[in-house]
């Protein structure tokens, strides 16, 4: 893991000693607090990201965008939410904005405006696990995957890691057979998490490069993607990041897609 996670597992070994005596978590514990602060911190938030793309020739490709998230159950750690990301760089991605209404019980609502048309399109629930904006994250990895969708079991432990290997329910929505994640016991981030096809293969890998505390949450603010079949990459860098803004509910509907709220886009 890198130099940064290290440091941060050193500084908090005190407390990680006295909670872990206290108790020992299940899976399904471990699952639900990893979910809670990869997707959950705050009662709603906001960040800029810097996002590269790499191609298997080295050659990049660059994204900017602001993103917010506000959850529908404010302390609940868990259920509804709505994303909103607006795109700023570069100038063909310009005002392009994507609205995602998160469902526990069912499919996601997304919709995808594009400036250039004037056009709000309506993502198809099946294109959950395809690219972001070309990226090798995806859609799904923006607004988080339901555990519920999944069977899980931890398979491995150490002084700093649960590593938890997740199977689908349904394989017939997703392109993996699995994934192994490696979640930070400290913290309860997923600091590594392996994607696995049905020939037992690593195809697809996330890696958090570096954490910070934030307004007193512990936050990812460096992320990699990496498609380990083709050798390409997208990294993303979290700037400005707040919590606990009051966000109001209507940013999230589908007027601010063509009228963006340009205060908490500066």
């Amino acid at each position: 893991m890198t130099q940064n996670i290290r440091k941060m597992t050193i500084a908090m070994a005190a407390i990680l000693t006295t909670a872990t005596s206290a108790w020992a978590m299940d899976v399904e514990e471990i699952v639900a607090k990893a979910n809670e602060v990869s997707y959950y911190q705050g009662d709603d938030g906001r960040a800029k990201v810097n996002m590269t793309i790499t191609d298997d020739q080295g050659r990049e490709r660059t994204r900017a965008f602001v993103i917010l998230r506000k959850d529908n159950e404010p302390g609940a750690g868990s259920g509804e939410q709505k994303f909103y990301v607006f795109f700023s760089r570069p100038a063909d991605v310009n005002k392009t904005a994507f609205l995602v209404w998160k469902h526990m019980d069912k499919d996601d609502d997304r919709w995808l405006y594009l400036p250039g048309l004037d056009l709000v399109k309506r993502i198809a629930a099946s294109d959950k696990r395809s690219s972001f904006v070309g990226s090798n994250f995806f859609y799904e990895d923006v607004s988080g995957r339901n555990p519920d969708l999944d069977t899980h079991a931890l398979v491995q432990e150490d002084d700093n890691y649960y590593v938890l290997e997740s199977t689908p329910k349904d394989k017939a929505g997703v392109e993996f057979a699995s994934y192994k994640s490696w979640i930070h016991k400290a913290t309860f981030l997923p600091i590594k998490i392996d994607y696995i096809n049905d020939a037992g293969e690593v195809y697809r890998t996330y890696e958090a490069l570096n954490v910070e505390e934030v307004g007193g949450y512990m936050t990812v603010t460096a992320s990699k993607m990496t498609d380990v079949k083709a050798g390409s990459s997208t990294s993303m860098t979290y700037s400005d990041v707040a919590y606990d803004m009051g966000l109001e509910d209507d940013i999230f509907s589908e007027r601010y897609l063509r009228n963006p709220p340009r205060n908490l886009l500066r």
